[in-house]
């Protein structure tokens, strides 16, 4: 059985160096865009450019955070995901990721949608009332959870005492 929670370590530190990878190469993409549009002068153009680094710097932020959630989370702590604590603690971690990255990226779409097609308004709106949505589903859990941790102060006990493997 040791052989084989190993072997699922091993896919994790993988699965995170490629996230952390990946985040790597949108921040250079990032960077170029930014560059290349600040190259090519002070403009409208150069303001969507802009725009759009920021956006894939925003996607980097969501797969560097996923890379140091699976790190702490299943190689570091080796962390059991099945108690109330520990499935709030996570999924925290990743809907503030996910939803301050959608944030951003409806941010983007809007400042686009105005400067070149109008008619795309729609779609950003769409996606910022998602975030919104999300953000509300993602209260509703926490709080749901909390309740949750009350018939289970040991496994909130335990958790805390986890995070002393990342000092």
């Amino acid at each position: 059985m040791k052989l084989i929670q190993n072997l699922f370590r091993l896919v994790h530190c993988a699965m995170a160096l490629l996230f952390a990878c990946a985040a790597l190469l949108l921040i250079g993409i990032g960077a170029r865009m930014g560059w290349d549009t600040i190259a090519a002068g002070f403009d409208g153009a150069a303001a969507l450019g802009i725009i759009e680094a920021v956006g894939l710097v925003a996607a980097a932020v969501v797969a560097l955070q996923i890379a140091e959630t699976i790190v702490e989370e299943e190689v570091v702590r080796d962390a059991d995901i099945s108690a109330p604590t520990r499935v709030r603690r996570f999924l925290s971690r990743f809907f503030v990721v996910v939803i301050v990255a959608l944030a951003i990226e409806g941010l983007v779409a809007t400042f686009k949608a105005l400067h070149e097609d109008p008619t795309q308004l729609v779609y950003a709106a769409v996606l910022l009332v998602a975030v919104g949505v999300l953000l509300a589903a993602w209260g509703y859990f926490v709080r749901m959870n909390g309740m949750a941790e009350k018939l289970e102060p040991e496994a909130m006990a335990e958790a805390k005492s986890e995070d002393e493997k990342l000092k």
